[in-house]
């Protein structure tokens, strides 16, 4: 699969409620109603959404060693436009029409003016190199998702089941049960199984 020929849909939508996008122990990403809502389509099918509204990601990324605990929670506002690859047949039941009222909650002139800007954001992620373009990535490998930062680059989460990545511009965090990787400006922690290594 290769992830140049997405294409994104035609139609936007809005979100009818709020919706849980993903949870997990460590971490839980909504949004909100009214958030809006254009598929990402490969292959005829869609392969995930660009979303543009209200909503807070929040993950855990403190870890526990025997010098005490490390680290800052993440928590995000999400009122920028973000992306999300995987399994979308839950979102869609959440789904209506968006209006041109809409649009211009959010600061848009009208749906064409969404979807150049959602077309930006997927732009720039699928041109990073390596995971994005080459890898078979389906609704059974878990999510992605892609943030803009202040920068004007892209904070990534990739989680499937207990396995979680998180890359943004100051913080690694990488958790897989009982191991965990934590990459800070300062620090670099590594747990396994109870047992903890600290460089700093």
């Amino acid at each position: 699969m290769m992830w140049q020929n997405y294409q994104l849909g035609n139609t936007v939508s809005k979100t009818s409620e709020a919706v849980t996008l993903w949870r997990m122990e460590k971490g839980i990403i909504e949004i909100s109603k009214n958030t809006l809502a254009v598929p990402i389509e490969l292959d005829d099918k869609e392969r995930g959404y660009v979303f543009h509204g209200d909503g807070k990601f929040l993950l855990d990324s403190i870890v526990e060693t025997e010098e005490g605990a490390i680290g800052q929670p993440v928590e995000k506002e999400l009122s920028e436009l973000f992306l999300m690859l995987g399994d979308t047949e839950e979102i869609q039941k959440h789904l209506t029409e968006a209006s041109e009222e809409d649009f211009a909650k959010m600061g848009y002139q009208n749906q064409q003016e969404f979807a150049d800007r959602a077309k930006d954001l997927c732009g720039q992620f699928f041109k990073k190199k390596g995971v994005h373009n080459h890898q078979c990535f389906n609704e059974h490998r878990g999510f992605i998702f892609a943030f803009q930062n202040q920068t004007n680059k892209l904070d990534i989460l990739i989680a499937k089941g207990s396995k979680l990545v998180y890359k943004a511009m100051d913080i690694v965090f990488v958790s897989n049960e009982n191991k965990v990787v934590l990459k800070s400006p300062s620090e670099v922690v590594c747990t396994s199984n109870g047992k903890s290594v600290i460089i700093k």
